[in-house]
């Protein structure tokens, strides 16, 4: 009597959880959609091909969101990346299409955050000590402020899509040191520039860890194409387009950022 309650016990037991583990992979097989959130670097700027509908948010279709959606096709594709955007704007204006039927998600965050741009200026413009201090600037911002506003950020995509595979993506080292420049920035300025793009990148990959969200590392996808290779695909200053600057290229798109986010999804 007692073996078979113990088995019929157990037959229970097994086809419960057959259930419940049945029920989870249905769950996960029908979220199938891929949003692409984040800046600059997921909506393309700096590789051309901007979309209309996207106005200044310049989405591209030479991006790598919409070269992997045009690749494997997803049973829906929402491109919400933005030019500019920092984390406040992604929690604000790009999450709405966010649901149970996303099972996949893109994000690049956080540059923005740390003032990347007047960082760049600054330095382009102005001395190699103001340079420095404007980037140790940032770099006490990314270390005390950016990991809270990323835990929000990445809270929020977990909630909205609980299904989702989240894919964070970082930002690639902008100069090979002791490369081809000859002019622009000294190499201490690009040294340092570097380093606070190393800071940048540990502080949001441990956030993303901590999410159970994996991270897409594109600097050895980068290396040997920064700004001073040679073969960069990285744009440097571009005073005629200036909103293109060290953003990067078409092929920094399929060749660095593509790659590194397929490997990951």
């Amino acid at each position: 009597m007692r073996r078979f309650r113990l088995t019929a016990f157990m037959t229970s037991f097994l086809f419960a959880a057959g259930i419940a583990l049945t029920g989870a992979t249905n769950a996960q097989a029908a979220a199938t959609g891929y949003v692409a959130l984040g800046d600059s670097y997921s909506s393309g700027v700096g590789s051309g091909s901007y979309t209309s509908e996207s106005g200044d948010c310049k989405r591209s279709t030479k991006a790598y969101p919409a070269l992997w959606a045009a690749a494997h096709s997803p049973s829906s594709f929402k491109f919400t990346a933005c030019s500019g955007a920092r984390t406040g704007d992604v929690l604000s204006g790009q999450l709405a299409p966010l649901g149970s039927g996303t099972g996949l998600v893109s994000i690049s965050i956080g540059g923005n955050d740390a003032g990347f741009a007047d960082v760049m200026t600054t330095c382009v413009l102005q001395s190699e000590a103001t340079c420095l201090s404007r980037i140790n600037t940032a770099r006490a911002y990314v270390t005390s402020t950016l990991p809270g506003n990323l835990n929000t950020v990445y809270d929020a995509i977990s909630a909205k899509a609980p299904a989702a595979h989240v894919v964070v993506i970082g930002y690639p080292r902008f100069y090979k040191l002791g490369g081809s420049c000859l002019a622009g920035l000294s190499e201490n300025e690009r040294t340092a520039i570097n380093s606070a793009s190393d800071l940048l990148n540990t502080t949001i990959a441990k956030r993303a860890a901590d999410h159970g969200f994996a991270f897409g590392d594109v600097r050895s996808a980068f290396t040997g194409h920064e700004i001073c290779s040679g073969d960069a695909w990285l744009h440097s200053v571009n005073w005629t387009n200036i909103g293109e600057s060290y953003h990067p290229t078409a092929a920094g798109q399929s060749g660095g950022y593509l790659p590194v986010f397929t490997s990951n999804a």
